[in-house]
């Protein structure tokens, strides 16, 4: 790790400690982190690099605070391509609170949740000229507060109401096995869900969400986000909400056959994995603002994307536990006039604890065709062909704090060119 990180890592570590001190208040165990940042498993008194200190992070815990620090990074290098060779890295250091009021102060349905990263490194898909970026974690150099919200849940979980500053792909379009993988469209969310500039993190921006489980295996949800299309320079902190951009809307039904939709979180881990469960979804995000339509001089009003996602639990060596196969398939859609990417399909295997070894472990294989619009297409210039990604990787938590994940990508059509490329890489995460 370099001094760079060192230095983040201790400033995140004083943040969380002046955080929690202050608030003297804490949060529940469930999963809120999202992508690559999310737990496959639960963490435990022996999962964090520090321990449980002495006992102190397990009674906090039980009163409803929770926190975690963690530290993630792609090590990336273009083995065989047009470009020279190169390797790139893109680091993350994440501190994340959150607190249970029904634990804390029995106020019973209240939670509310506060991230904030360090991150910073080379982004391989601007050198290598892919649509699909090879790491799912890499953008905008950056320290910032991500997102925050206080959440209140009634009636045993089957409505909720979510306010504050918080990003749409973490919730709509997102991968329900993201961590599996390492690549964009199938490691965090469907890649060109920004065409309509929905949200992305960790440059959140201010928003609502209402969901409701009105029958057991079925919900529907609905979000309202400032659709601000420079976040980053309008708000380069974090601290103070920006209202800037179209308010524009997501919204999704999902059917959870096989587990009950208020335990449907975005983003899965082992414990619900267990059995046959699975996870289908429709969505569809719209922006009234103004888009531009390369063949026309005038701007049109309004933009839109739908989004189709399952996944499944295909077969378990014991019909209860998580052993066993999964499998993965979505797909986008937006108007070619107005959208330059405006097609992706992604579908995926994954094989729970293949290997005979005492630690979790899964090996996933991915594939990405990401389609252009050829209304974007220059006069006298050839039409862009399907960029094809294929993806093969193994999680191994060889440590309760540490996971390893070896990866390697090849990509056809590079940029909808003729050009091939072969990514090798690695990531690691460690939990303090």
């Amino acid at each position: 790790m370099t001094m760079r990180n060192t230095y983040a890592l201790t400033l995140f570590a004083m943040a969380l400690f002046g955080t929690i001190a202050t608030a003297s208040c804490q949060t529940s165990k469930e999963e809120t982190l999202g992508g690559p940042d999310s737990h496959e498993i639960g963490q435990g008194p022996h999962g964090h690099l520090f321990g449980d200190w002495g006992g102190e992070r397990s009674r906090l815990e039980e009163k409803g605070v929770n926190f975690d620090l963690q530290y993630i990074s792609d090590f990336l290098w273009n083995i065989k391509s047009v470009q020279k060779e190169r390797l790139a890295a893109f680091d993350r250091v994440r501190g994340t609170v959150d607190i249970n009021f029904g634990s804390l102060i029995h106020q019973d349905g209240l939670y509310f949740h506060a991230t904030a990263l360090w991150q910073g490194g080379a982004i391989l898909s601007n050198y290598l000229g892919t649509l699909a970026s090879p790491s799912g974690m890499s953008s905008g150099n950056t320290f910032r507060l991500d997102s925050w919200w206080l959440e209140k849940r009634i009636r045993h979980e089957r409505m909720a109401i979510r306010v504050g500053q918080f990003a749409g792909q973490d919730f709509y379009g997102e991968q329900h096995y993201a961590a599996s993988f390492i690549f964009e469209p199938m490691g965090y969310a469907l890649g060109n869900l920004s065409t309509t500039f929905e949200s992305f993190d960790p440059p959140s921006t201010p928003a609502m969400e209402l969901r409701v489980v009105p029958i057991k295996h079925f919900y529907v949800k609905s979000m309202v986000l400032a659709a601000d299309r420079y976040q980053y320079v309008h708000n380069p902190t974090g601290l103070v909400p920006q209202f800037r951009g179209a308010p524009m809307s997501v919204s999704e039904i999902g059917f959870s056959p096989g587990k009950k939709a208020t335990t449907v979180r975005a983003f899965d881990s082992v414990e619900g994995r267990k059995g046959y469960s699975g996870l289908y979804r429709f969505g569809a995000s719209y922006n009234p603002g103004k888009f531009t339509n390369p063949t026309s001089p005038t701007q049109r009003s309004g933009n839109y994307l739908l989004y189709w996602m399952a996944n499944q639990a295909l077969w378990r060596i014991d019909p209860h536990e998580a052993r066993g196969l999964d499998g993965t398939v979505s797909y986008d859609w937006s108007p070619a006039d107005v959208n330059h990417v405006n097609r992706q399909l992604t579908a995926g295997l994954r094989f729970n604890e293949p290997l005979p070894v005492p630690f979790h472990n899964t090996m996933s294989l991915g594939y990405v065709r990401t389609s252009q619009s050829s209304n974007f297409v220059a006069t006298g210039m050839p039409a862009w062909k399907p960029e094809h990604g294929v993806e093969f990787n193994s999680l191994l938590d060889v440590l309760p704090m540490m996971l390893v994940q070896p990866v390697i990508q090849y990509y056809a059509n590079v940029g909808g060119g003729v050009q091939r490329a072969v990514v090798l890489g690695f990531r690691t995460k460690i939990e303090f």
